[in-house]
């Protein structure tokens, strides 16, 4: 529909006065905002029957070709709706998160007699305690490593530990107790685990108590070698005690406080478990002029909170508008009583305005960060000699090992930070093994046929890491799909190959442009291009890996279920299999020189 077309006026005479979403699109049908109502009718009249007063939203209006609505039954529906809807659409005049990343956990499985300690993201699907949420990897990795110095905890998959004939090196450095070859009795390895849940969970006192209790029945029956391992792990615990950041009782809850200028926003998160402070981790969302404080925390909660479970008090600054229907909201989520606090005392008080303090230090960071991208933005539209500064960026490359599943990948930077959600890794097929310019023209049809559908955003600038062969293959593609004023810059390695020597190559120009190491816009280039190489890497490397995992020994002619034994009880599991030579292939019991071979040769196919 077009602006002509569309009548606000009757529009919203026939409209419900039921609680709802609703959503207005362009002429191109982009959605512009999302937003939710008690009354529909009511709300969506307010911005067309008078005047707003704000001219952000003045400019919003003049581009509305259409509007439409979605009934709920309450009004927290409508709520959970909305943060859903903005967060697929991600609408220019609303208020979003950019980086929505699931925060990692801790796992202590429960399908197993000996529970292994695990990293854990995504769905809380398998049987097991899980803790958390940490703020970051680095944190859980941390956490992980301390569980295994104090109570020798495996970590080990399931697959290895069942194939064990001899502890590995994590029982000889004491990082185990190997109860993979019963060094430890099952109800030894029970109390251990318990011991491990008790600090997870913030009981530390009660769990200095059971290892005093445990070091002197031991001293009683003389065993003075685990009395001394034991007092050991009591003058650890107590160290760790002293170290961490305890904020105060046992509770949980998070702390949320927004600093907000110059149409910047930031949100720091501080996650409180057990009365520990686990740390915080800071969020940048999109937020249109005009924006207050009050309006992005309220818009940040709903739409963190969508794929999280809340915990039992959230302590924010401001306190959002609209605060007891969020709350109701968060409560049915959490399926619990969530309170959302901004009068707190004592403790709680001091690491809210510490939390208030970080985001402000964060958001006068994010802007001299994005002071110095506007600076390599406009110095690369020089160096290019473009029209405008190149704030949408993306870059393809390609990674393969001997032609072995190819992947190219397509990363997209805008205003000069990473766009992850726009990131895309393409499985390259049909193609003669080690073609990189078939494979190139394979990943750029794919992309640039979603452009031109709609369904992906036309970039600015378009850099391609390779030489004339890439640049060329890039233009035969473009111009088969009708597109012909994108630019476009392919990034070769200079004579010496060395970084900063990179010389850059566009259509049109028989000499390569090269910039001096120390310019803005070469830094940038250089991010651009090594976020597509590691992207596409890490592509390969899992697609690879993946297919020779999925390489089992059943699959090997000849391989009969003795000497499949033999293997594995031998190597401790089949990858470990698949990562040896030929020469100790032979060593096992059973197996020839020829079968050595052969088995080699499954796990290692000529590329």
């Amino acid at each position: 529909m077009s602006q002509a077309q569309f009548d606000p006026v009757a529009y919203v005479k026939q409209l419900t006065t039921r609680p709802g979403v609703y959503r207005m699109f362009d002429e191109h049908g982009e959605v512009l905002y999302v937003g939710k109502a008690k009354n529909l009718k009511k709300r969506v009249s307010s911005y067309f029957l008078r005047a707003s007063g704000h001219a952000r939203t003045e400019a919003m209006l003049d581009h509305v070709a259409d509007v439409q609505v979605t009934i709920t039954h309450t009004e927290d529906e409508a709520l959970v709706l909305e943060s859903t809807l903005i967060k697929r659409h991600r609408p220019r005049y609303n208020v979003y998160l950019n980086d929505d990343k699931s925060y990692p956990y801790l796992l202590i499985t429960g399908d197993n007699e000996f529970p292994r300690v695990v990293y854990h993201r995504g769905a809380q699907k398998r049987k097991g305690q899980y803790f958390g949420p940490f703020p970051s990897s680095g944190s859980v990795r941390q956490t992980q490593d301390t569980l295994t110095r104090l109570f020798k905890l495996r970590n080990c998959r399931d697959s290895y530990f069942e194939n064990r004939t001899r502890p590995c090196l994590q029982y000889q450095i004491k990082r185990c107790s190997a109860p993979c070859v019963g060094y430890i009795s099952k109800s030894e390895y029970a109390r251990d685990v318990d011991n491990a849940v008790a600090l997870l969970s913030g009981r530390n006192e009660q769990l200095i108590e059971r290892l005093i209790a445990d070091m002197e029945a031991a001293s009683a029956r003389l065993d003075f070698e685990t009395a001394a391992e034991l007092r050991s792990r009591i003058a650890s615990v107590r160290r760790l005690q002293a170290q961490s950041q305890s904020v105060g009782g046992r509770g949980d809850f998070d702390i949320v406080a927004t600093s907000l200028e110059a149409e910047t926003a930031a949100v720091v998160v501080t996650t409180v478990r057990g009365g520990n402070n686990l740390g915080h981790r800071s969020f940048f969302p999109h937020v249109p002029a005009e924006a207050d404080r009050e309006s992005v925390v309220a818009a940040f909660l709903s739409q963190y909170y969508l794929d999280r479970r809340p915990p039992p008090e959230v302590l924010v600054s401001p306190m959002p508008a609209d605060v007891d229907l969020l709350a109701e909201s968060l409560s049915q989520r959490a399926e619990r009583n969530v309170l959302i606090k901004n009068r707190v005392r004592g403790d709680r008080r001091r690491w809210l305005d510490n939390t208030c303090q970080t985001a402000a230090q964060s958001l006068s960071a994010q802007l001299a960060t994005r002071a110095g991208v506007e600076k390599q933005l406009n110095a690369l539209r020089d160096a290019l000699s473009l029209d405008a500064p190149p704030v949408h960026i993306a870059c393809f490359d390609i990674s393969h090992t001997q032609g072995e599943r190819t992947v190219a990948s397509c990363v997209v930077f805008e205003n000069g930070t990473p766009d992850k959600s726009a990131y895309r890794r393409f499985n390259i097929k049909g193609i003669e093994p080690g073609d990189d310019y078939a494979a190139m023209r394979q990943a750029l049809e794919r992309r640039f046929e979603r452009v031109n559908a709609g369904e992906a955003r036309m970039p600015n600038l378009l850099l391609i890491d390779g030489g004339r062969g890439q640049l060329r293959v890039t233009l035969e593609v473009l111009d088969h799909l009708n597109i012909h004023d994108l630019a476009v810059v392919a990034v070769a390695k200079g004579p010496s190959r060395k970084p900063g020597a990179e010389q850059l190559l566009r259509p049109g120009y028989q000499s390569p442009i090269s910039l001096p190491a120390d310019s803005a816009a070469l830094h940038l280039i250089q991010q651009v291009r090594d976020e597509a190489h590691r992207f596409a890497i890490a592509g390969h490397r899992a697609q690879r890996g993946k297919a020779r995992q999925s390489s089992t020994l059943e699959d090997i002619e000849g391989l009969g279920p003795k000497r499949r034994k033999n293997l594995l009880q031998s190597f401790g599991g089949p990858r470990q299999v698949a990562r040896a030579g030929v020469n100790e292939l032979k060593r096992v019991e059973g197996i020839s020189g020829n079968m050595a071979s052969r088995i080699y040769d499954h796990f290692h196919p000529a590329g």
